[in-house]
């Protein structure tokens, strides 16, 4: 069974995620138990009329393909950014996971929430992958964007470090986190099915640093961690300058990306994946993955949200769930 939470409902999180379900592309092979306001939920079921068949949860009821667990029934008509709607949507992403941790949940695709509203909140939150490998009891997580363009042209990019500001990356950044990076990148080319696993890794500094004219972390961290996982026998070449590889792993020269901050992976991601790009949460004991977007609250309530990024997360977390099952 595949959990989902269903994000800030002040947002697009919960249309999404029924659009999605409503689409023919999932089949009907999986179970999903729904995470959040269940009142909600039915409401927007018979708004958006998708007519999807919910049902209240039941353990053990193997045959009801959506299950809702109401976990919290908020206020109606709440403002884009409640904190009432924040603080509930990491109570249902926490729930979602100690259920996948339990082996209750194969896998857990989590909507979005709103990492201003949550903070301003009162909550102590940085992300949902710092939450979750917390709750996992690991640091040897990353996280992976996963997307394709029209043409069937895919990028796949792993982050050294995710949610740090600019000025401090080179002193978050270390060999270690590189290396893990690297690692899981390689093991999620396998995970995926790739008949290959080729990982180039971006410099930091511009051109890579021009062998330490302009910057030195290519020569004294980046490199060594390459060279690292090329002695453990993975396939990884670099650093290499980023403004220029990307290019070759869009023509398919390499088969993921490892980033060294957040937006160095991202921005080419979103230029050809923007509505259809996939997070991916590498090195969890549960697969958990969701859409590459936030809350929207400018066109949240207006039917206008595209549910193809939600509908990817779901059909990743679908194909690694068999996978899993799969492998002895």
């Amino acid at each position: 069974m595949i959990g989902i939470s269903i994000g800030d409902v002040t947002g697009i999180g919960p249309e999404v995620t029924l659009k999605a379900l409503g689409r023919k592309e999932l089949g009907d092979k999986s179970r999903f138990l729904l995470i959040g306001d269940a009142e909600h939920l039915n409401h927007l079921n018979r708004e958006l009329r998708l007519n999807l068949p919910f049902e209240d949860y039941r353990p053990g009821a193997t045959n009801v393909r959506f299950q809702l667990l109401d976990e919290r029934t908020l206020p109606t008509n709440l403002p884009h950014g409640a904190p009432e709607a924040a603080q509930a949507s990491v109570a249902w992403v926490r729930e979602g996971a100690r259920r996948c941790l339990s082996g209750e949940l194969d896998a857990l695709v989590t909507a979005p929430v709103n990492k201003e509203a949550i903070v301003r909140s009162g909550e102590k939150f940085v992300g949902q992958t710092e939450l979750l490998s917390e709750m996992a009891n690991t640091e040897r997580t990353a996280m992976m964007l996963l997307g394709v363009d029209e043409r069937g042209r895919w990028l796949r990019v792993a982050l050294a470090t995710t949610h740090v500001p600019i000025k401090l990356v080179s002193e978050n950044l270390t060999m270690e986190k590189i290396e893990v990076a690297i690692e899981l990148a390689a093991e999620a080319c396998r995970d995926l099915g790739l008949p290959r696993a080729r990982v180039a890794v971006c410099g930091l500094n511009p051109h890579a640093g021009e062998g330490g004219k302009m910057g030195t972390e290519e020569l004294t961290t980046i490199a060594p961690a390459v060279e690292a996982a090329r002695k453990r026998g993975i396939d990884a070449v670099g650093p290499t300058s980023a403004d220029a590889l990307f290019y070759y792993v869009f023509r398919g020269d390499y088969d993921a990306v490892v980033a060294m901050y957040h937006d160095q992976g991202l921005v080419p991601l979103k230029m050809i994946g923007f509505e259809s790009g996939v997070n991916w949460t590498l090195g969890l004991p549960f697969v958990r993955t969701s859409p590459d977007h936030g809350t929207a609250y400018d066109i949240a309530g207006q039917d206008k949200a595209n549910p193809s990024s939600m509908l990817a997360a779901i059909q990743l977390a679908e194909k690694l769930t068999r996978k899993r099952k799969q492998t002895p």
